[in-house]
């Protein structure tokens, strides 16, 4: 008896051993299997660490402005001033608007600001290209003023003030294309900048696969101020008409403004089209009641057309100037390309890069 005791006792005591063995493996095993997922967390974390270092590491930047001047931007500007409406829409597309301290005079003249950003309307104002306010700009304390050329001279005194300045020259499709890049660079909206340039360079294509079998008419385009100042070979609105399917009839014009010309002179260029630019002073009904272009073909035909001035002035070299070679299109080709199909297109692009649902019915009017 007492030896089956004493055999029930060791039998018992192995199984206790045995027992603890199982739960040390489950043990080690699930700490074993923690491990790598442990260490997965701890590598995501470093991931988005190293993700955010890159991005805050973007700055310094260094650029050459429009002046051929390198501007090193130590840190991403928190405070920007526009004194120009293109670089100010262009602040907008990249999704910089909040940093927006002030913008350039008659901000409440420009549909774009009161659809796509319309706090832009109460900032302070820092005058014209012509008028430029220094003192205001400087006021305001801003981390980075960007100016047009013609302002070059007020960078070097903003920057004898201790703010920083660049200048922009958009003034034609190449350089439009380069200050994206450049302020896209200069405010860390890198990434925006390549989808704005992106989508140029797609419309682009698509007008030069659309219209590489039309036939190109004729077209006048009568400038702001009056109808006999036009713009040649030199300017951003001659790629318009290319782009859009036109021929210029006055690319051979050498200046770089805006050419007065005469009644004589579109005579005897005789255009098949006349195209009326956006904000004009004149009407279509103007140029049809002419009497001195009743023997113009576009006259005689009442092939005369205003661009739409809705949402911006598609005859410049603003971030949706491509919009102006589409309506060109469908203006001069819509067997090719319809109303409907550019419609959307201005829909989309201002819903992408503006965040508002533009009302294309206003393209109709």
């Amino acid at each position: 008896m007492k030896k089956r005791i004493e055999i029930l006792f060791t039998a018992a005591a192995l199984l206790l051993s045995m027992l603890a063995g199982c739960a040390d493996s489950a043990e080690n095993s699930s700490t074993e299997s923690s491990t790598p997922s442990s260490t997965t967390s701890e590598s995501s974390s470093s991931s988005e660490e190293s993700s955010q270092t890159e991005e805050e590491s973007a700055f310094p930047v260094t650029i050459t402005d429009a002046s051929g001047r390198e501007v090193t931007i130590e840190e991403e500007p928190e405070t920007l001033v526009s004194g120009y409406y293109i670089t100010t829409s262009m602040l907008i597309a990249l999704g910089e608007e909040d940093k927006l301290v002030g913008v350039e005079a008659k901000a409440n003249t420009r549909p774009i600001y009161s659809l796509a950003a319309p706090e832009l309307l109460e900032l302070p104002s820092v005058g014209t290209a012509k008028e430029f306010d220094l003192e205001g700009c400087a006021a305001l304390e801003p981390d980075l003023v960007i100016l047009p050329l013609k302002l070059k001279d007020s960078v070097s005194a903003l920057e004898d003030l201790g703010i920083q300045a660049i200048t922009v020259n958009p003034e034609d499709l190449s350089l439009l294309e380069e200050t994206i890049t450049m302020l896209g660079k200069a405010t860390g909206a890198t990434e925006t900048a390549e989808k704005l340039l992106a989508f140029n360079e797609e419309t682009q294509d698509k007008l030069d696969s659309l219209l590489k079998d039309v036939e190109k008419p004729t077209v006048y385009l009568g400038g702001n101020s009056s109808f006999l100042s036009t713009a040649g070979a030199a300017m951003y609105q001659n790629t318009l008409i290319e782009l859009g399917g036109g021929a210029n009839v006055a690319a051979e014009l050498t200046d770089t403004y805006w050419a007065e010309v005469s009644y004589e002179q579109i005579l005897e260029w005789n255009p098949q089209v006349i195209i009326i630019v956006p904000e004009a002073g004149y009407t279509k009904e103007d140029v049809l009641a002419d009497a001195q272009l009743a023997e113009v073909d576009a006259v005689k035909n009442k092939q005369v057309y205003e661009m739409p001035s809705a949402f911006e002035a598609w005859d410049s070299p603003v971030p949706s100037a491509m919009l102006g070679s589409l309506w060109m299109a469908a203006t001069l080709h819509s067997d090719v390309y319809s109303t409907e199909d550019f419609q959307k297109d201005v829909a989309d692009f201002y819903q992408e890069f503006y965040g508002f649902t533009a009302d294309t019915a206003q393209l109709a009017e």
